[in-house]
């Protein structure tokens, strides 16, 4: 699933109630904002347990990516979010949240061939929910208990 639209529409909201849903129905869930996600994968292959980390992330039944796009995303971490989708494709399923509407996301990652298979990866297949209006943080009125 692709969950696109501007800040405080409700993304990360959707994403983490899919998510809770789907640990209620029995699934394994993990869920990363994106950036992290990528830092914590480049240090763990620094630290030489990258295999290990990355067994972790790829057991569960959905990985969701909050946040994506947010920061550029540099090579390793572009071959990083390559190789999740490759091992994920067609047996678990991704979620990736992102203020970014799905047709920048190629020109987002600026690498045609890394993109073109990403992309690829990503798009074919998905359900994209693409979120307008007004931001959420502005209509409800913060709890001030």
């Amino acid at each position: 699933m692709l969950i696109t639209g501007a800040t405080g529409v409700g993304k990360s909201f959707i994403a983490c109630a899919l998510g809770h849903q789907a640990c209620l129905n029995g699934f394994k869930v993990l869920y990363f904002n994106s950036m992290k996600l990528f830092s914590k994968l480049k240090f763990a292959k620094a630290a030489g347990s990258y295999d290990k980390e990355l067994k972790r992330v790829q057991k569960q039944d959905l990985l969701i990516l909050d946040d994506f796009g947010l920061h550029p995303v540099d090579e390793q971490s572009k071959l990083i979010l390559l190789e999740l989708l490759e091992d994920r494709y067609g047996e678990k399923s991704t979620g990736i949240a992102s203020q970014f509407p799905v047709k920048n996301w190629y020109d987002m990652l600026a690498s045609p061939t890394l993109a073109d298979a990403i992309m690829g990866r990503l798009v074919h297949n998905a359900y994209q929910i693409q979120l307008q209006g007004e931001s959420m943080r502005k209509i409800v009125k913060p709890y001030s208990g």
